[in-house]
């Protein structure tokens, strides 16, 4: 059976780190996949999480399986996060959250709850928007169809067309934003922008679904998670799934978490059963020992000031490379605008790469970028940053 299966193509991401792994030139740089470095280039591992850790080591009992919608403690840090402590959301109940294997996982749950429960909906996604969506839309049986977000001549949030296609999608239909940190243009809207859209999704009846993955790596926890309260505001029912590998860089132990938003208490107990229902059926419950550590930093608040403390460096560490890298163009002579990548948040940045140019950089300079010019700042470095600089602007 197996001989005739064909190939699949590789992942427009983690393709390109496998190839960047099999390069020989000791000066390569991978610029695809978004995962926070240091200064030496490695990922770290938060202090917060190593005592987290020492912790849980020393007091584990058992390991025996969580309940389907995982620990209850996470859940309701995570409800507190998202939301805020004083949410009316989360004082009556009304929302209903399941501990996920990463935000991917998350967003297969809620794909998967949509298509067995409201199987006509179509989810639309921003144009353009991370490479996993509507593949994880599709796989569930969904529909999916864009809208459009980016300007590419000004290299700005194409507000006014976004609005147009707003007021034409049908009443039922799901809208997937990005609470925070575009992916891939690193442009949110504005506070103002952000209550424009939570009051035409909340008139024509269309479900937001937000993809929480970057908390705190924007403009801080609190305001990141502007965009999402404001939504809440207005929108009675959401659906935000959300994620720890940044912002705790948990990234292998893929913690994250789905939480539903409904109109009553009652409800939600009813959306959680759904929600319960496909998790048994696809990975029964999630993994412990991530979300143990997260809901130790956040139980304990000395370790969620240190936490919180690291979030703010890692936020800073990613501005600061915003900074140097435009900068080092410029210093290379490049006359085109770069300042574009100053303003952008978050660790992606479109950066107006054509994809002849990106594959050049890959062929002569061994700098791994995706094909649609999509940088991660957070692949950057000081050391390697004037090379970079340099291969860019011979190709420019």
């Amino acid at each position: 059976m197996f001989d005739d299966v064909p190939p699949a193509p590789a992942d427009p991401i983690l393709g390109l780190t496998e190839a960047f792994k099999k390069d020989p030139n000791p000066e390569k740089i991978n610029l695809g996949v978004g995962v926070f470095t240091d200064a030496s280039g490695k990922t770290p591992i938060l202090a917060s999480v190593k005592e987290a850790e020492k912790r849980l080591a020393a007091n584990a009992v058992t390991r025996n399986y969580l309940p389907i919608d995982g620990d209850p403690s996470f859940r309701g840090h995570m409800q507190n996060l998202v939301f805020g402590r004083e949410s009316e959301i989360v004082f009556t109940k009304r929302a209903c959250t399941a501990c996920a294997p990463g935000g991917t996982g998350a967003l297969r749950v809620a794909a998967d709850f949509l298509k067995s429960n409201f199987p006509n909906t179509t989810v639309y996604l921003s144009n353009p928007t991370w490479p996993n969506h509507p593949q994880i839309f599709d796989a569930a049986g969904l529909r999916t169809d864009r809208y459009p977000w980016f300007d590419p001549v000004g290299n700005k949030l194409d507000f006014s067309a976004f609005l147009d296609t707003l007021s034409r999608i049908p009443s039922g239909s799901a809208l997937l934003l990005h609470a925070c940190c575009h992916n891939p243009t690193g442009i949110d809207p504005t506070h103002e922008q952000w209550a424009e859209i939570a009051r035409i999704l909340s008139s024509r009846g269309i479900l937001p679904i937000v993809d929480f993955a970057y908390q705190g790596f924007g403009d801080g926890l609190e305001e990141d998670a502007a965009g999402v309260r404001t939504l809440a505001g207005l929108c009675r029912e959401m659906i935000v799934c959300n994620s720890c590998s940044k912002n705790f860089g948990l990234y292998a132990d893929r913690v994250g978490s789905v939480t539903f938003v409904t109109q009553s208490e009652e409800t939600a107990a009813k959306v959680a059963s759904q929600a319960k229902r496909v998790i048994r059926s696809n990975y029964s419950s999630p993994p412990q020992h991530g979300f143990s550590v997260v809901s130790t930093i956040l139980s304990d608040p000395a370790l969620a000031t240190m936490w919180e403390a690291e979030v703010a460096a890692m936020r800073a560490r990613l501005a600061s490379l915003r900074g140097l890298f435009a900068d080092s163009l410029a210093a290379k002579g490049v006359k085109q605008d770069f300042g574009f990548i100053k303003r952008q948040k978050g660790m992606f940045s479109f950066s107006g790469l054509t994809k002849d140019q990106v594959e050049t950089l890959k062929k002569k300079y061994s700098i791994y970028i995706v094909a649609s010019g999509r940088v991660s700042v957070a692949g950057m470095n000081e050391k390697t940053m004037d090379r970079l600089a340099t291969a860019i602007a011979s190709v420019l």
